[in-house]
């Protein structure tokens, strides 16, 4: 018979030269016939074993290369056997009834066949497309088929390799070396290791309580004593536990640590359907998530952390690649807070990521993670600055500003911080980092550095070129930043930087010192006749911020003035006295109050943040030494990365 009935897939006529086509002769079988009923049977079923060889090479060729392998697989053994009756057996003998155990190619005929019209119909419709697609594969010459599947080959090698370089499995091994200074000695003056012990102490309180109550929720409430979720994070769980990881390690909490450790090999998921702050998740899980891995060598924080990071590249895919604010990490759809300025991103977030995303880069092999963020810096460069500083608001849409409110507070502060730490951890070489920051500081000093009547030196804010001497908590992180940065300043200006970090600190504890909790309000303000003192009654509150500890912190390191190591042990008596609780640490609604009003959390920063920057207060400077470290706005520690690898782990590809 015909060779071409024996291809029932074959729907179309059969290419010449091929067979079944005239010059195969497979039409005009009759002359073979003539040479005798033996060399006939014998032909044919020689022809029909050739035949059908090459197709079910061609099949499980399809079957175990192409993408949709499943599908066709389907749609060649169901689909198809079905609709097409197999062709009869050489020699025109009837073909004998399947019998039992004939095979599963048979066993799925007979299935197929026993289904039923509607059982066809359903198959037909469930793979109609992958029965097209293993038809034109058929059809294909040999050679076409082995290039498509060279192709395909190459395709998944190339998507493979995509996820290796941006996601969590298979990244470039690399050989962990611990950077300098994780590791420090006991502070030498009896006085000093005894508060330090304290300072630990507290955090054994803090953490002991959140695992007792809360533990794998992301924050405690302490008064309630159960946990506390704040939409920031969406359903991504564990905040408290990644953001203490490098304080347990630091203060040597082992036990807590690996603890903590084995949560996060365990339960840590990021893939959830929720939307995230991509600020708060940058700086609290990815920025914990380095650190912890910078710390201790622990392989699972490098993968989580370049998992996470991952998962935030689309909010970067805006028409100008300032991100959004807001990102449903399943979709990857952003969008931007509904109050911020007509749709606008706000500079503290998109200005707070660089940090990360560049040591994400330099731990996973992708650059993608690093060309995000310097995408923002070009186009802010592009921008024209009203006055020299960097309104609050910019539209990811159109690239332009929003509102011209300029604050160094909330809103804005991390992106000037982010600026100068950019430069430190390139080693110095980051030039583009270091001329963008030191012309802000030029702007700030200009229009919105200010002295009181009583001599206080502080930030007010702008607002359209209207000052506002008002003052936040979070503003007094710039006392440690403008010290941080003095060895840099141009123009000599080394002194006059320490000494405005100085002025900064000594400003931000009169707002501790003339409430009655000798704890800082939210915003204190210079006008009306009061000075560094909240007139508002939601500006009194203290939510265990730690700005205030973190500029102590520096201005310790960078002069050694005792003053500054007494201004924050004032801070832990007060910390002691009025928020803590049987439950943990809370924060108080009202610091000018006599008597305490708790608001019930405990913010993971208090861990991460305000007890690490005591303890560093009160640690001898070996400890995260400036030179070998920066922290990121959550105090996570990062490494500088120097420019002659002395401190870089090695790849091996």
């Amino acid at each position: 018979m015909p060779a071409a009935s024996l291809l029932p897939l074959f729907g179309s006529a059969a290419v010449p030269g091929t067979l079944g086509g005239p010059a195969g002769g497979g039409a005009g079988g009759g002359a073979r016939k003539a040479a005798g009923p033996g060399a006939f049977r014998l032909t044919e079923k020689f022809v029909l074993l050739l035949v059908f060889s090459a197709f079910i090479t061609l099949c499980f060729g399809a079957i175990f290369f192409l993408p949709d392998s499943s599908k066709l697989l389907s749609g060649v053994f169901f689909h198809s056997a079905a609709l097409q009756p197999p062709p009869p057996p050489p020699g025109g003998q009837p073909r004998a009834p399947p019998q039992p155990g004939g095979g599963p190619v048979a066993a799925a005929v007979v299935a197929a066949a026993a289904g039923g019209a509607g059982s066809l119909e359903r198959i037909r419709a469930d793979h109609e497309r992958a029965l097209r697609e293993a038809k034109e594969t058929l059809q294909k010459l040999p050679e076409e088929i082995r290039r498509d599947i060279r192709q395909d080959k190459e395709k998944l090698l190339q998507d493979a390799r995509g996820r290796k370089e941006a996601g969590a499995p298979g990244l470039p091994q690399r050989l962990f070396r611990q950077p300098v200074g994780a590791v420090g000695q006991e502070p030498s003056d009896p006085d000093v290791r005894q508060k330090r012990d304290k300072i630990k102490e507290m955090m054994k309180h803090a953490w002991d309580n959140y695992k007792r109550y809360a533990w794998g929720l992301n924050e405690l409430k302490p008064i309630s004593k159960q946990g506390h979720s704040s939409n920031l994070f969406g359903n991504i769980q564990g905040a408290t536990i990644v953001d203490a990881l490098d304080t347990l390690y630091i203060m040597e909490m082992k036990e807590e640590f690996k603890e903590a450790k084995e949560w996060v090999e365990k339960n840590l998921d990021f893939n959830v359907n929720a939307e995230i702050s991509v600020f708060e998740v940058n700086i609290r899980f990815v920025g914990g998530l380095l650190s912890a891995y910078y710390l201790s060598g622990e392989e699972v924080f490098r993968k989580k952390a370049v998992e996470l990071g991952e998962k935030l590249l689309p909010a970067f895919n805006t028409p100008t690649g300032i991100p959004w604010a807001l990102l449903n990490i399943k979709s990857g759809i952003g969008r931007n807070w509904p109050w911020a300025s007509g749709g606008s991103s706000i500079l503290a977030e998109f200005g707070t990521l660089h940090l990360e995303f560049v040591h994400l880069s330099h731990l996973s092999g992708n650059p993608v993670f690093a060309e995000k963020v310097m995408n923002i810096r070009k186009v802010l460069n592009r921008l024209d600055k009203p006055e020299g500083l960097y309104p609050n608001y910019l539209n990811p849409s159109s690239g332009q500003w929003g509102q011209h409110h300029v604050s160094i507070g909330g809103l804005g502060d991390s992106f000037y911080e982010y600026l100068l730490k950019a430069w430190l951890m390139t080693d110095k070489t980051d030039e583009e980092g270091k001329k963008m920051y030191y012309d802000a500081v030029q702007a700030i000093e200009t229009h919105l550095i200010r002295k009181s009547s009583g001599g206080l030196t502080y930030i007010a804010e702008w607002k359209g070129g209207l000052l506002e001497h008002k003052m936040g908590h979070l503003t007094c992180f710039a006392g440690g930043m403008f010290a941080l940065g003095a060895d840099g300043a141009p123009n000599d200006r080394t002194g006059h930087h320490i000494e405005l970090g100085a002025e900064i600190a000594r400003t931000c504890h009169e707002s501790y010192d003339r409430t009655s909790m000798k704890l800082g309000p939210e915003a204190f303000r210079f006008d009306g006749g009061v000075e560094a003192i909240a007139t508002r009654q939601n500006e009194k509150y203290y939510i265990l911020r730690p700005e205030v500890i973190e500029t102590y912190m520096y201005m310790w390191r960078l002069t050694h003035d005792p003053k500054y190591r007494q201004w924050g042990w004032e801070a832990v008596e007060a910390l002691e006295k009025h928020c803590r609780v049987d439950g943990g640490y809370s924060g108080i609604r009202d610091v000018y109050n006599n008597h305490e009003s708790h608001d019930d959390v405990q913010q993971s920063f208090f861990l991460s943040e305000t007890l690490k920057y005591l303890y560093l207060l009160f640690s001898e400077d070996d400890l995260l030494p400036f030179e070998h470290w920066v922290f990121n706005t959550e105090a996570h520690p990062l490494p500088v990365l120097h420019k002659d690898n002395g401190n870089k782990e090695d790849d091996q590809k």
